[in-house]
């Protein structure tokens, strides 16, 4: 049988289970303790939604001399891209010269990704990577990299996993994709 969740007004159906998406992140997490090891990287958060990955992601990395931040940016209104993205909250902490591995839920568009890397090289980070747990290939319309890529998906809009439709679904441990 088919699971089905209901928020607001939408309908959306079970895509992919928690166990595949725990998988994929003690995935990227092995792939950046092989590659970091020495680089006492800083973990740049993307609030609202990668929290959870960045908790899951966290418990993973061996690497010593590990922080954490936290940034807030905004681009959706409901299911669709507003095509800007917004700061909600800044990046407080020095990060010149730090080894800086964003931390993202989701990256389609790669509007925010564009925008924190831009943000990142004026304050002379030493590098930047990019890990999110889900990306979808076919929406991107600018040129950014993944470093440590989690899932593809299609363009559906999902929610669970730390993705939200207004507000709703973060705290689902699997992932659904919008049926109506």
């Amino acid at each position: 049988m088919e699971k089905i969740i209901k928020l607001h007004d939408k309908t959306f159906r079970l895509y992919i289970k928690s166990a595949d998406i725990n998988r994929a992140i003690r995935r990227v997490a092995r792939q950046i303790n092989r590659e970091m090891a020495t680089a006492r990287p800083l973990f740049l958060s993307v609030l609202n939604g990668a929290f959870m990955f960045t908790s899951d992601l966290l418990k993973e990395i061996t690497i010593e001399g590990t922080t954490v931040a936290f940034t807030r940016l905004a681009s959706y209104a409901g299911t669709v891209s507003t095509g800007h993205v917004q700061e909600l909250v800044g990046l407080t902490d020095d990060v010149a010269g730090r080894n800086v591995i964003i931390v993202e839920d989701i990256v389609d568009t790669g509007r925010s990704i564009a925008h924190l890397q831009e943000t990142l090289a004026a304050r002379q980070v030493g590098s930047t990577r990019v890990a999110a747990l889900f990306y979808k290939p076919d929406a991107l319309e600018r040129e950014v990299t993944i470093d440590y890529a989690g899932i593809p998906l299609g363009n559906d809009f999902v929610v669970g996993r730390g993705l939200d439709y207004d507000g709703l679904g973060r705290n689902l441990r699997d992932l659904y994709t919008l049926v109506s």
